[in-house]
């Protein structure tokens, strides 16, 4: 074993290089991608070049709390979301195959007399949850003061075939209740309709009560969320519509809401009409005043700030038909609260969407900007937290390294904007921030656990590959066959729901490449945030169990 920063770089460089290298390699269309990081990490190790213990252990937990946090920032603006109706089912689906897995783990602990540590971390390895691998190891070492290296061992023997497991359960789930594709394109087309975010349709007015009165005044009596962007009067010119705007009976208008509101405004407006995006495009009067153009907001003020508090309808004359977050289109209201990245439609005259643009930023350069205040202050709340014991019984309990700072980025990045936080980051600056934590985890993990890991396997750790394929599979056949015959959940979300009940992305990629469509991005997209959350949270309290 070498001393020094020189020697530590170098082997911790080796092993990274290594391990990405071999992550290109497929088996039968399947790679286990950076996880080979790990096994690259345990076989340089295990030749001998290992790094002193305590700054592989700074390496393994600062590396776990960059890939932790970032997940946890990104997910956190819609972590909350995912307990609302239209998610419940899913998430009931995904808790039930994480509680079955923890059942499955602790039933076969107690069968075989295996340590539940090295179980858990076995099961970490079949679902192939590396922040479990890390709350688990983290937490053994917190209340006993030594590291297991069995845990990790167990994670890296399972971990393969836990990858596998994924892709045979859904064939199996496919061929059990036998999967009519045609059928599920159709429930397919009809998911799609309902789970629309806006609707944009034609409205006749023809309330006689409202006439003369304006579209905010309307908004008010009727407490619905809805635009109406322009309006064709009765000689067939169209202008742009605003706050105060007044109606007249027989005039149309262009109206965008949620699909919830839909039936409501309608019934208060008056009747839909068909007319076509070019007729409402035509008109010699509008074509002279009306832009509409996609503003990027990327100043640091307006982030947590209400159109209200802008007042941009008033001072500029424009309308807001929708905003984009996150890749989803929202139906604007008053008191919705503004965040860097948001895509804000603007309709009105070039020189008053100019003004708008130089009020919100528009500034794709701002944007790119790192927001490292956010970051490590987030990181040090979630040292401090996780550093907290909650209980004692009989060791203190704590959040750790993954916990702690996992619950506050969740937290920023929902409420951050609250209090002027900016937690926004971009796709590939977030990307790189977890796979340079992963990897650095990874490679610490595997060095430390490379001496004595083949002795390990021979002397009878190859039953734990039996072991986390049963982990992996049985909860996954259960709730698949029960969703499928008792729920009656369409195919190609519940490919997506198992995946990220397993937060398993490449199980994702073969279940978008066998559905021909996004549908189990969105499943997948619902349940990862609590499960990862809930991953976490397991392996740290089956910890407590076996300490």
């Amino acid at each position: 074993m070498g001393e020094g920063i020189a020697h530590t770089v170098l082997v911790l460089s080796i092993v990274i290089t290594l391990g990405m290298f071999l992550s290109k390699i497929k088996i039968g269309g399947i790679s286990i991608g950076v996880t080979w990081i790990l096994f690259a990490g345990i076989a340089v190790s295990h030749f001998g070049m290992r790094v002193d213990h305590n700054t592989l252990h700074f390496i393994k937990e600062f590396g776990l709390i960059l890939f932790i946090f970032s997940i946890g920032l990104q997910v956190g603006p819609g972590f909350f979301s995912s307990f609302k109706q239209g998610g419940l089912r899913l998430l009931a689906c995904a808790v039930s195959v994480v509680a079955l897995g923890a059942l499955t783990t602790y039933v076969i602990h107690l069968a075989t007399g295996t340590p539940l540590a090295t179980m858990i971390g076995v099961m970490s390895g079949a679902v192939t949850n590396t922040p479990g691998l890390g709350a688990a190891q983290q937490a053994y070492s917190d209340m006993t003061g030594i590291a297991d290296q069995d845990i990790a061992m167990g994670y890296a023997v399972a971990y393969p075939m836990g990858v596998v497991g994924v892709i045979l359960s859904l064939i199996l789930i496919r061929s059990l209740p036998r999967v009519d594709f045609k059928e599920e394109n159709k429930i397919l087309e009809a998911m799609r309709a309902e789970q629309t975010n806006i609707e944009r349709l034609s409205v006749t007015f023809t309330n006689g009560a409202l006439e003369g009165h304006t579209i905010a005044h309307m908004r008010e009596l009727i407490n619905r969320s809805f635009v109406i962007s322009r309006i064709m009067h009765e000689d067939g010119s169209i202008t742009i519509a605003d706050g105060s705007s007044v109606l007249r009976v027989g005039e149309r208008l262009r109206l965008i809401c949620s699909p919830d509101d839909r039936e409501a405004v309608v019934a208060f407006l008056g009747q839909t009409v068909e007319i076509s995006k070019e007729e409402w495009g035509a008109g010699s009067d509008l074509q002279s005043q009306l832009v509409s153009r996609r503003i990027l907001i990327t100043k640091a003020e307006i982030n947590g700030k209400t159109f209200a508090d802008l007042r941009l309808r008033s001072r500029y004359g424009i309308n807001i038909t929708r905003v984009t977050r996150s890749g989803i289109d929202l139906v604007p209201y008053q008191g919705m609260e503004l965040q860097i990245g948001d895509k804000v439609m603007v309709v009105g005259n070039e020189t008053a969407i100019e003004q708008v643009a130089h009020v919100l930023g528009n500034s794709l350069k701002q944007l790119r900007e790192p927001h490292l205040i956010t970051i490590f202050l987030g990181i040090a709340l979630g040292v401090l937290l996780g550093s907290l014991p909650l209980m004692n019984v009989p060791q203190p309990v704590k959040l750790g390294l993954a916990g702690g700072p996992l619950i506050v980025a969740i937290l920023i990045g929902r409420f951050g904007p609250h209090f002027h936080l900016v937690t926004y980051t971009t796709v590939s600056a977030n990307l790189m921030l977890r796979e340079v934590g992963l990897a650095m985890f990874l490679a610490g993990v595997g060095i430390g656990a490379g001496d004595g890991f083949v002795d390990a396997v021979v002397g009878g750790g190859y039953v734990w590959v039996v072991y986390g394929l049963i982990i992996t599979m049985l909860p996954l056949l259960i709730v698949g066959v029960v969703a499928r015959l008792r729920l009656k959940m369409n195919f190609y979300t519940l490919m997506g729901c198992l995946s990220g009940s397993m937060t398993n992305p490449i199980a994702l990629g073969y279940s978008n490449t066998t559905s021909g469509s996004d549908m189990p991005s969105l499943s997948y997209a619902t349940v990862y945030p609590v499960v990862m959350f809930l991953r976490v949270l397991v392996a740290q309290t089956m910890m407590m169990l076996a300490v």
